[in-house]
């Protein structure tokens, strides 16, 4: 960027937090580099969709573009929630504070378990739907996005388990 240009409202919402720590600014650093990397990523996936012709790639591509996409927004969530906190900017963070032991702490140990056991019985029906595709495993898409439906929700497990652990203390 030439020095004389004004910056974007991107580009200075990226400046470097100011009175930040080392650390903190080695974390920050490290995320908007990452964040970069992730656009180029990002971009390389839409080239290779839109120049397949084969339709099973181009819709495989598809969800791995929405997950960049959602990698892309939470770097770009740390670093501004990093920023603020720096910056000791509380109101304008991305990323709440953790206060899952403090409000509505039994509304919150309540909901997680509730939630938890329906997820732990979406895994057990996924996995059963998982077996009965077996016979079609190598002829359609249908187990792989199965198999990636029990990866999310191992990950809403691990979410879920994470904000009850953390609402016990």
């Amino acid at each position: 960027m030439d020095s004389n240009a004004a910056a974007t409202p991107a580009q200075s919402s990226m400046a470097p937090p100011i009175g930040a720590s080392h650390w903190e600014r080695d974390i920050y650093d490290h995320l908007i580099e990452h964040i970069a990397k992730e656009q180029a990523l990002l971009e390389e996936y839409v080239d290779a969709a839109a120049r397949t012709e084969s339709k099973a790639l181009a819709y495989l591509i598809d969800l791995l573009v929405e997950d960049e996409q959602r990698h892309h927004d939470l770097f770009r969530q740390l670093a501004q929630s990093l920023k603020s906190t720096a910056e000791l900017n509380r109101q304008s963070q991305d990323v709440p504070r953790m206060d899952l032991g403090r409000e509505n702490r039994a509304e919150v140990l309540e909901a997680t378990a509730r939630l938890l056991d329906r997820e732990e019985s979406d895994k057990r029906e996924l996995r059963h739907l998982q077996n009965e595709l077996s016979d079609v495993r190598d002829t359609t898409l249908w187990g792989l996005l199965v198999e990636l439906m029990e990866r999310d929700t191992d990950k809403h497990i691990a979410i879920l388990r994470f904000a009850h652990e953390h609402a016990k203390h």
